[in-house]
């Protein structure tokens, strides 16, 4: 199951125009990649769920046909929603991942994993200071409140991808929102939530404007990703071919230009993500920002 139903409050506005897992990853769209990933690694069906902007995502899954679209008219948090697609679920281990994660985890091993070790839930975990709040101790997790008592050597941070059983999903009411952590604290408490380490995986969240802009950088400095979306620019710029650069248009830095965008003559743009179909003005200088409407000469820059 792909999560990606979620409101995207951090990233507004620019959630407010598109759902956070259709934002575009060197111009490809996140949930695209996922999707890909999942499908390379042996999926053969992918739930992907769906309320904010939910036509967007609707739109961008047809014609794929491994994935099963469950649209939910309120927000029913990962628990809620993986209830409700029970029907959807075979009788076999459930992989879930969130929507707003740009990584490069093998989950076809985690899912080896997870049957091999024998538990009821696993859990990707790994060392990532800004989000470690999970205690883990060897194979096991132990608990989800940093404060908890544990060695700070103890804390990991959760992946946003797991691996559950269907009894697992069973337990959880059928009621509408429900936290997933709220019933992984009770099996953990058990001993019976897994965890399998990924360190050293590639693994950014996109939960803000600043880390969506930082993790184009570090894809371009690092040369990594899908770049079917670069067909020119060399390697500090991934411009579509079929974006439309005026004369005299100069790129410093990074950044990422979409198909169908066009950049009027004699524009500035450093460090920026252009998404595809917008259209900048003549003389812009644009420093340090995502654009996703088209910005004219008169406007506020």
């Amino acid at each position: 199951m792909l999560l990606a139903a979620g409101l995207g409050t951090r990233l507004r506005p620019y959630t407010l125009i598109r759902p956070k897992p259709l934002f575009p990853i060197l111009n490809v769209p996140l949930l695209h990649i996922l999707l890909d990933q999942l499908v390379q690694a042996g999926c053969k069906r992918v739930v992907v769920n769906c309320h904010h902007l939910a036509e967007q995502i609707e739109a961008a899954v047809e014609g794929r046909p491994e994935v099963i679209l469950q649209y939910e008219p309120e927000i029913l948090g990962t628990g809620g929603s993986l209830r409700k697609a029970l029907p959807l679920f075979r009788d076999e281990p459930v992989l879930v991942m969130n929507g707003d994660i740009y990584h490069d985890i093998a989950v076809n091993r985690l899912l080896e994993y997870h049957v091999a070790a024998g538990l009821p839930v696993t859990m990707a975990m790994h060392d990532y200071a800004r989000f470690n709040s999970v205690h883990v101790l060897d194979d096991q997790v132990y608990g989800f409140v940093s404060d908890s008592g544990a060695d700070r050597e103890e804390m990991l941070a959760f992946t946003g991808i797991h691996v559950l059983d269907r009894e697992v999903i069973e337990q959880i009411p059928d009621t509408g929102f429900y936290h997933i952590i709220d019933l992984y604290e009770q099996l953990a408490a058990a001993g019976r939530v897994g965890s399998l380490r990924v360190d050293g995986c590639f693994w950014r969240d996109i939960g803000t404007p600043e880390d969506y802009l930082d993790l184009h950088r570090q894809l371009i400095a690092g040369h990594r990703g899908n770049r079917s979306g670069c067909k020119s620019g060399g390697k500090a710029w991934c411009i579509s071919e079929r974006a439309m650069i005026g004369d005299d248009v100069k790129f410093r830095e990074w950044g990422a230009v979409g198909p169908g965008a066009k950049i009027g003559r004699g524009s500035l743009l450093t460090r920026c993500v252009i998404w595809e179909d917008v259209n900048i003005g003549p003389g812009q200088q644009l420093t340090d920002t995502i654009i996703c409407q088209d910005i004219n000469e008169n406007e506020d820059r």
